[in-house]
């Protein structure tokens, strides 16, 4: 936590320190090798030989009064824990007087250092007192956060959260509230309000699905990936949204995220085949081969164009179906589109040995297919072959998928035109 702080305030006094240089033209040297103590001061900061920064700062201080030299001595006597001669110095150069909010802020931090909590708190809170900056009242926070005293720190961070509405501090409360002070409602509730006010940064966005995943809230956490999907379009979110409706079972209004963001068409795909829903996946098949170019995509649309269709005996329907799955299949020797051609052109007599060819294709791949060799039965009773049709049914029948409705109707169709022929055959 000290580590914590320690950037906090730092980054700060970096940010003040940068300003004072900032106002001192580039020309302006206090000294003639001003520049070059400069570099060798940031280099051996670098390098983290903080010793050799701080006595360089202190010279370039000593050298040019500048007081951001000063500062930034002390930052590196601070990095290197040397915490009794940062309070020393600051003590030597500001005697108890307020007015250089930054050396005092670097005591404080020293004293936290030397495990001086008492001292560091009675000087926090007169440094707030006279500031009013947020920085200040997080830095009083983070001292009653050492002593234990979560309800005094929470306030400080609530004075500092109202200044400016800072999603940090308010990440800070928020772990204050959910871990040491154990209200988890209203930990959840801060960042809830702040994020719907001020928008859910990833930062707020994500400390929330932290705290509902730990709660087991499987509909707070897809709330926020929700709305963070709305701020972001990122893949990695949109599967994460997809996991937890697939988890839930909630297929409708997972069709409805993927049709309004367009993030996984071919799982939309598979929900209209799932609902039957024939047209949509038929349109949806024709724009994904469209914009993929993927050979695959067109024999679905072929196949749920056909199967949409109300008019089974619309011509110009099935020319369609036809010319796509015949521009399939010289590419893609798919048994699925093989035996849909096939058994389309035997079922509406288009051309039933073309169509028989074609099942035949489709069984060199896939053998033992009940549907296949039902729809080679249906070609051969077709073209009257009722003998032949029959015996290769009665093999269907004992095969899986042989109990499937439209199997069992052709069963009872062959078998009857089997049976009349028997008849013919005995009256004459």
């Amino acid at each position: 936590m000290y580590k914590i702080l320690i950037t906090i305030f730092l980054a700060f006094i970096l940010g003040a320190c940068s300003g004072s240089i900032s106002s001192i033209k580039p020309n302006e040297k206090a000294f003639e090798e001003e520049d070059a103590y400069i570099l060798f001061a940031l280099r051996a900061e670098q390098v983290k030989e903080y010793k050799a920064a701080s006595s360089i700062f202190n010279t370039l201080w000593e050298k040019s009064g500048k007081k951001e030299y000063l500062y930034k001595s002390l930052q590196n006597d601070i990095a290197k824990q040397d915490y009794s001669k940062v309070v020393k110095k600051v003590d030597e150069i500001a005697q108890n007087n307020l007015d250089d909010f930054i050396l005092i802020r670097l005591k404080i931090l020293a004293l936290i250092g030397e495990i001086k909590l008492e001292d560091a708190r009675v000087l926090a809170i007169q440094l707030v007192d006279t500031s009013k900056k947020a920085t200040d009242y997080i830095m009083v926070s983070e001292i009653y956060v050492k002593q234990k005293k979560f309800d005094t720190a929470l306030k400080y961070l609530e004075s500092a959260y109202a200044k400016g509405y800072n999603e940090d501090i308010l990440d800070r409360m928020s772990i204050i509230l959910y871990v040491n002070l154990q209200r988890k409602k209203d930990a959840i509730a801060q960042l809830e309000t702040h994020s719907r006010i001020h928008g859910c940064s990833k930062k707020i966005c994500n400390r929330l699905i932290g705290f509902y995943s730990n709660e087991n809230n499987i509909d707070g956490i897809l709330s926020i990936y929700l709305r963070k999907y709305n701020m972001y379009k990122s893949g990695e979110i949109s599967k994460k949204i997809i996991q937890i409706y697939l988890y839930k079972k909630e297929h409708l209004k997972l069709l409805v995220f993927l049709k309004d963001s367009g993030s996984d068409d071919d799982l939309l795909l598979q929900l209209y085949i799932n609902s039957k829903n024939y047209e949509k996946a038929y349109l949806l098949a024709e724009k994904l081969y469209e914009n993929k170019d993927d050979i695959n995509y067109l024999g679905q649309s072929a196949i749920f164009e056909y199967e949409y269709a109300k008019n089974k005996e619309n011509k110009q329907m099935q020319k369609s179906v036809i010319k796509k799955l015949s521009k399939v299949v010289k590419i893609d020797k798919n048994a699925l589109y093989l035996n849909y051609l096939g058994y389309l052109l035997i079922d509406h007599s288009i051309d039933i040995k073309k169509g028989i060819a074609y099942v035949r294709e489709a069984l060199e791949v896939e053998p033992k297919s009940a549907f296949y060799l039902d729809s080679l039965a249906w070609g051969y009773y077709r073209l009257g072959k009722c003998k032949k049709a029959l015996r290769i049914i009665k093999n269907v029948m004992k095969l899986e998928g042989g109990d499937d409705l439209e199997v069992l109707a052709h069963f009872r169709i062959i078998k009857k035109c089997k049976n009349k022929k028997n008849k013919g055959k005995k009256k004459k």
